[in-house]
């Protein structure tokens, strides 16, 4: 039965292809729905400093984080590493450089390497942070909190953009670029709220608070995004596997129909050769 031994190891092969890439994507749904759940803890906090741009809208403060005059765009480009993922990075780069066309002046950061090769012709000397789950998300979130007020506080960048995927669901991850910095959006929006409140203590220097807070806000929102796109990477992760698992389960069911023949034909073969053996040995 040698044909039969031979379809036999492929079709071992492909069970075993299909336990292991189901393994993989059940290993990537339970991080898809643990972080979603770990998102939600964003929500009172986000709530909070809704607050307290309101109450920023009722001073005549100025700081640079709220609003300057600065040209120059940073475009923060949030890739991931991981199995799986090169067209998921493909689209976030695509987004960063549809948000440079809009800008005259435009500088690259980079979170994760994979943008740097396509994106360091722009910005020669790109920052980059690299291994961000090994340094940690929050870790890195205040590093790159670090750089960008430093950067806006010295005069070198005036608008912060981000380029990331939003995970909407496990089907669906948009890429987006959204605006980080300066904050004058979020105080703008507030503006709607100024009949609720009559007047505004100021117990310390508005823009020591605003500096504050505003870095506060900053590392938190910076923490959201990253979250995001390590959310909406798991999800496109499901996906290909989901893509791959069912390819292997249909690569299995064809090697399953070829061994059952490839059997029969050997029993067959045998049966044949075992009756001409017996004719010969007949006559």
């Amino acid at each position: 039965m040698g044909k039969a031994n031979k379809v036999k190891i492929e079709l071992r092969d492909a069970v075993e292809m299909v336990d292991l890439i189901q393994t993989l994507k059940d290993i990537a749904d339970n991080k898809f729905y643990t972080l979603m759940n770990q998102k939600d803890k964003f929500r009172r906090f986000g709530e909070t400093f809704v607050e307290f741009f309101r109450m920023i809208s009722f001073t005549k403060a100025t700081h640079p984080l709220i609003a300057n005059k600065n040209p120059c765009v940073g475009i923060l480009v949030v890739t991931i590493e991981g199995s799986f993922l090169g067209e998921f990075n493909n689209k976030i780069i695509r987004r960063a450089l549809e948000e440079k066309e809009k800008h005259a002046s435009v500088k690259f950061i980079a979170v994760g390497n994979k943008s740097v090769e396509r994106l360091r012709q722009f910005t020669p000397d790109m920052k980059v942070f690299s291994d961000m789950e090994n340094v940690g998300l929050y870790e890195t979130a205040v590093k790159v909190k670090d750089y960008l007020v430093d950067e806006i506080m010295n005069d070198r960048l005036g608008k912060v953009m981000v380029a990331y995927t939003w995970p909407k669901s496990l089907e669906i991850q948009k890429p987006r670029a959204i605006q980080l910095l300066p904050c004058v959006d979020l105080v703008s929006k507030q503006t709607q709220f100024v009949d609720k409140v009559e007047r505004i203590i100021e117990e310390s220097t508005p823009s020591n608070v605003i500096g504050y807070l505003s870095n506060l806000w900053i590392t938190t929102r910076i923490y959201e995004i990253l979250v995001d796109t390590l959310i909406a990477s798991t999800a496109a992760q499901t996906n290909f596997l989901e893509d791959s698992l069912d390819k292997m389960k249909k690569e299995r069911n064809k090697t399953k129909m070829k061994y059952r023949k490839a059997k029969k034909g050997d029993i067959d073969k045998s049966l044949r050769e075992t009756f001409s053996a017996r004719m010969m040995t007949t006559k």
